[in-house]
């Protein structure tokens, strides 16, 4: 693993000794344990971000942008960024040993970051013994949203769930190759008589993919929309096609506007699925780009 400039160095963003010794509970990831990363890092003076209270479109981050980094890391850049809103993917929260998962969660909290939501989280099977565990998880963590791909046999299962837990599923779209939501309307169709806390994830680039029409998609989702993820794309038929937001065909302003106008209470995350090994360069300005969309409608 190879980290381009300077400002990418192997360090955490700890200022104090109780966020130490809070970070040494982060667990690492099994990449940078495969390539020797250090377990020990150099304090920085980086400070851990504030919300953005004031902003109507509030941008967050999916650490699976960062599949490729342990947690000390994934702290570093995500402060960078300057957004204390932190999507968590299980490679940077392990679902085992669960009587971890509580201790983990705080060191993030105490590192400055709101956990909006857990996932992708997959429920491939209309099973208790398997659907369980991952809302254990989820309560043990404290995180409310889990953003989820379930099959149609099981919504009926996840929803006893869901009332027993309180907790929300935002069921992801995966575009064309997805056989069970493709796009957002798809799993509209199938909540619209569960329990209101089953709504939905909207995967910006996945939807364009699966020929939805993503404006009209927030519209149609309202409440139940609980999530969004954001990538951008050069070619709307092209998976290999994304690059960073700003740069393809997704219409930010429309979809910041539609936002605004349902008032969604949510976060904007930021899924970057390329250059796996160096996201920084392309997430730094997928985030300058949409904050200058933000800026030009008003908001700052």
């Amino acid at each position: 693993m190879t980290i381009a400039t300077n400002s990418l160095t192997r360090r955490t963003v700890l200022r104090t000794g109780a966020l130490a010794a809070a970070a040494s509970l982060l667990p690492a990831a099994s990449q940078s344990q495969k390539t020797g990363a250090p377990t020990a890092y150099a304090p920085s003076t980086l400070k851990p971000p504030s919300p953005a209270t004031d902003l109507p479109v509030r941008l967050g981050i999916a650490s699976y942008t960062f599949r490729q980094f342990d947690s000390a890391h994934l702290v570093d850049f995500v402060h960078q960024l300057k957004t204390p809103y932190l999507n968590l993917k299980e490679m940077h929260l392990p679902m085992t040993p669960l009587d971890q998962v509580a201790a983990q969660a705080a060191a993030y909290r105490a590192a400055g970051f709101i956990l909006t939501a857990a996932g992708n989280i997959t429920f491939a099977k209309d099973d208790d013994a398997d659907i369980r565990p991952k809302f254990e998880y989820l309560k043990a963590a404290g995180i409310p949203i889990a953003i989820c791909a379930p099959t149609h046999e099981n919504l009926p299962r996840l929803e006893k769930f869901v009332k027993e837990y309180n907790i929300k599923l935002a069921i992801h779209n995966h575009g064309p190759e997805d056989k069970n939501f493709p796009s957002p309307f798809d799993v509209l169709a199938a909540v619209k008589n569960l329990d209101p806390r089953i709504g939905l994830c909207i995967d910006l680039g996945h939807a364009l993919r699966a020929g939805a029409d993503v404006v009209a998609a927030i519209h149609a989702a309202g409440p139940r929309l609980y999530d969004l993820h954001t990538k951008d794309l050069a070619d709307v038929g092209s998976r290999e096609s994304q690059v960073a937001v700003g740069e393809g065909v997704m219409p930010v302003r429309a979809i910041f506007q539609a936002l605004i106008d349902v008032k969604y209470p949510g976060q904007v995350d930021l899924e970057y699925e390329i250059h796996g090994d160096n996201p920084m360069p392309g997430v730094v300005e997928s985030f300058a780009y949409m904050r200058g969309v933000l800026a030009g409608m008003g908001y700052k």
